[in-house]
């Protein structure tokens, strides 16, 4: 929406709108995320208290929410979760994102399943998608959709990673993105 202010773009484990035509936005979606997101059409108040009680619960003891995770996701994520340092920082993030309510998530449910008021297709910056071949929270055919619509899209689907692939990801992620910033300085100083 600020295409002019907007040199690159990057998504990670990205979710398509949520009436994507041509895309079963559920399919491959894990039964938790699906449950949260049906619940979205009910509206605010649904969600609130779908969400009261695991937020009740993860506020307790964040470490459960890991452990949670671990189960059902697949070997790669598992392994990704598995390391002492990535489990704590998804332990204090549980802890802090819910510290004083879960309606920091109930908003994330809302929007994921909301308009998003402008066509993938009017974007023009050079954008990077990265996407885990086995995510279960929002599945690769998200970012295959997407791909399809995006003019300047790069997509990288990474085989055997998982939702969670992203963190590994992401150093070279942010690279590619200040990489952009550079070529406009230099652009801008009559050097590119």
């Amino acid at each position: 929406m600020l295409g002019d202010r907007t040199i690159r773009a990057a998504a990670l484990v990205g979710l398509a709108p949520r009436l994507a035509e041509g895309l079963d936005w559920f399919d491959g979606m894990i039964e938790a995320n699906v449950a949260e997101y049906v619940a979205a059409r009910a509206g605010h108040r649904v969600v609130a208290s779908r969400l009261r009680a695991a937020a009740d619960e993860i506020r307790a003891d964040p470490a459960s929410k890991v452990l949670n995770i671990c189960a059902q996701v697949p070997d790669s994520d598992r392994q990704v979760v598995g390391d002492h340092g990535i489990r704590r920082m998804l332990e204090r993030n549980f802890a802090e994102g819910l510290r004083v309510s879960e309606d920091g998530w109930v908003d994330d449910v809302l929007a994921f399943t909301a308009p998003w008021g402008f066509d993938v297709a009017a974007i023009e910056a050079p954008t990077l998608l990265w996407h885990g071949e086995n995510d279960v929270y929002s599945p690769v055919s998200h970012t295959r959709w997407l791909a399809k619509r995006i003019r300047n899209a790069t997509v990288r689907i990474q085989r055997g990673a998982a939702h969670f692939g992203a963190l590994k990801a992401m150093p070279e992620i942010l690279a590619w993105v200040a990489s952009g910033a550079a070529v406009r300085s230099a652009e801008a100083q009559g050097l590119g």
